[in-house]
């Protein structure tokens, strides 16, 4: 028994208002064009890693019910790059989005809708009332009960119209490489490329441009076998293995199979394909499901070792092959944490992250990352593009702790070159080192390939700049040798091509300095009065469930500041879903802003089953959001703040 959302007051829903529509055919649609219909309104930002998720737990739920029920994207974008209409055109056919997208770029739609988070869903009647809204991910069964309630209810009073959707699907166009993520320089001179948007790895010769073989059906899927049966879904990193550890593996490059959750291990002499570690499953953080076999049940922590296949991952998006730890590090983009992959032994383990999303350094069982998606090595190192943060950050192997050497939080961004603690990049994908112990960052969203040089004389100094400016979204950088020294292939995702970039002999005067300015993300930002503040998540279980309290408490709240002095009280994490905080008090003609991290997790169970008689096995589920709330200080702002969990 899947529990129903608890319905909402009955309200009418907004207008769907912003500067144009996708996936229609060049028609612009309204509310009353979906009158009879379930409306399920998706707010996303193609950025976002939960925002993807939701779209592929969408697609079973648009098929089942693709004759009453429309599913409406409403893309509210946080970073400027995402405004662009063009760059939102090849987002929604990059993640095969088959339902009509609204492009809100000043979130007026957003705002008429309350939304606070990505992603956000919002469920309208046939009539036009919204009847429940939640944030966050992994709502999919409720939200098909909900509509498999409202259809029978509608159908029974005649107000439900059934026939096909508004959908009309894009004409694709023909290209070797579609949407490609990463790519790596093989042995015999030749490339590898994750072909994301062809859901497969497509072998390139040495000049990038020509196809050698394809391995991988095409077909979005999780399947092993020879090269034309095996299946990917949008696959990103890859990583070749030591060639002393391929024959005890078998497998001669790793690959981060990011949609699948999974890490799959490929032998290039004839393109066997194997999942290597995860169960093709997501891990979602506090389930008490997210290990099989005899892992179930376990507290995980960076000291748990469990076999790779017992596990579920969370978007894999990148793999490097770190020898200081004989494993290979996993940019674990869909929980925001770093994990070790071995082999050969035949473990996965947390390395580092707290599974909370943001830019915080230290050592790695307590720092925070937001979707690390890049990873680079160098003696004693890894370097991370750290996308939502748009921060490149370095861990320490040998200390276990991480940094950041440019970057400053969530919500700051821009293309500015300098001083490593005044520049900005705009959520960066791929990295790459150089011989000099520099390192070259795909600036994804400033379509640019940028180069951070650290001051060896000033720990925690260096200097950014630009290498190359025009770029279409690159993702990543691949260094290798060639005639007379080295050249740098960048991959250019939103140009489907591979692009060679010329170095000078003198890597010290590589690239120059741009200063295009700095931005923050344009969500409405809340005003709060200073001092005492009151927080509150209400939470309550839905219809025939309880809170599940068999593996103890069955809440928990965490909450903390940018920067730290906003807070004065009340941070922290305890199980009370309501908390008293205490806020800074701006000092006359002082603007005091910054932004609340609040992260909330309830889970819960069907208590009863249909019969009304107590459940024995009962299905179970967890409700989970992270919220960065940007807040301004001023006296005549609200001194409580209310962000529902499920409503």
């Amino acid at each position: 028994m899947t529990a129903v959302p608890a319905r909402l007051p009955r309200v009418r829903a907004s207008a769907l208002v912003g500067r144009g529509w996708l996936n229609t055919g060049g028609r612009t649609l309204s509310l009353e064009d979906f009158r009879g219909r379930v409306v399920l309104l998706d707010f996303w930002t193609f950025c976002c890693i939960n925002c993807l998720h939701v779209l592929d737990e969408l697609r079973d739920l648009e098929q089942r019910f693709g004759d009453v029920l429309t599913i409406v994207g409403v893309h509210s974008p946080k970073f400027v790059h995402e405004a662009d209409p063009d760059a939102l055109a090849a987002a929604v056919e990059r993640y095969e989005v088959h339902h009509p997208v609204l492009d809100d770029p000043d979130l007026v739609t957003w705002q008429a809708y309350t939304a606070r988070a990505w992603p956000t869903l919002v469920v309208v009647d046939p009539e036009g009332y919204v009847v429940a809204q939640l944030a966050g991910e992994g709502h999919a069964a409720s939200i098909e009960a909900l509509v498999a309630e409202l259809v029978a209810e509608h159908r029974a009073k005649g107000t439900l119209r059934e026939g096909d959707g508004p959908y009309v699907p894009p004409t694709p166009q023909p290209s070797t490489l579609r949407f490609p993520a990463t790519a790596v320089a093989l042995p015999n001179g030749n490339l590898l490329v994750a072909d994301a948007g062809h859901h497969s790895l497509a072998e390139l010769a040495p000049d990038a441009e020509t196809l050698v073989r394809r391995i991988g059906s095409g077909e979005r899927g999780l399947a092993d076998g020879g090269p034309g049966d095996a299946r990917f879904a949008e696959p990103n990193g890859l990583c070749l293995v030591p060639d002393e550890l391929r024959p005890w593996l078998g497998y001669d490059v790793v690959v981060a199979d990011t949609a699948n959750h999974v890490l799959r291990g490929v032998r290039l002499d004839d393109g066997t394909v194997t999942t290597v570690a995860g169960t093709g499953e997501q891990f979602m953080v506090g389930a008490p499901d997210n290990f099989t076999e005899g892992a179930a049940g376990e507290t995980f922590s960076t000291s748990f070792h469990v076999p790779p296949r017992w596990v579920k991952l969370s978007s894999p998006w990148d793999v490097a092959w770190v020898p200081e730890l004989a494993a290979f590090v996993v940019a674990m983009a869909g929980n925001h944490t770093l994990w070790a992959f071995d082999g050969k032994e035949g473990s996965i383990e947390l390395l580092g992250g707290t599974m909370n999303e943001g830019l915080q350094d230290g050592p790695l069982d307590d720092a925070w990352f937001a979707q690390p998606s890049g990873l680079a090595v160098e003696r004693g190192a890894v370097w991370v593009a750290d996308s939502e943060t748009s921060a490149l950050r370095r861990v320490d192997t040998a200390t276990r702790t991480v940094s950041t050497a440019v970057g400053q939080g969530l919500f700051d961004f821009g293309h500015r070159d300098g001083p490593a603690d005044q520049a900005l990049f705009q959520h960066p994908l791929g990295v790459a080192t150089l011989p000099d112990g520099s390192v070259l960052v795909a600036d994804t969203y400033d379509g640019a390939l940028r180069r951070f040089a650290p001051d060896d004389a000033a720990p925690g100094g260096g200097e950014v700049t630009t290498v190359v400016t025009g770029l279409a979204e690159p993702s990543g950088v691949v260094v290798r040798e060639a005639e007379g020294g080295l050249e740098v292939l960048v991959v250019e995702s939103a140009a489907h091509r591979i692009t060679r970039v010329a170095l000078p002999a003198d890597l010290r005067s590589l690239g120059s300095t741009v200063d295009d300015g700095a931005h923050r993300t344009r969500r409405p930002v809340t005003d709060l009065a200073p001092g005492a503040l009151s927080l509150r998540v209400p939470f309550t279980p839905a219809p025939g469930q309880k809170l599940d309290d068999r593996f103890g408490p069955s809440t928990q709240l965490s909450v903390s500041a940018t920067p730290s002095s906003l807070l004065l009280a009340g941070d922290g994490t305890d199980t009370d879903l309501d908390r008293g905080l205490v806020l800074a008090t701006p000092h006359p003609g002082e603007t005091l802003e910054g932004v609340l991290h609040v992260s909330a997790r309830a889970a819960s169970c069907d208590a009863f089953g249909p019969d009304g008689e107590p459940v024995e096995f009962p299905a179970c589920n967890l409700a989970q959001q992270d919220w960065g709330v940007p807040v301004r200080i001023t006296a005549d702002g609200a001194a409580e703040l209310v962000l529902p969990l499920l409503g």
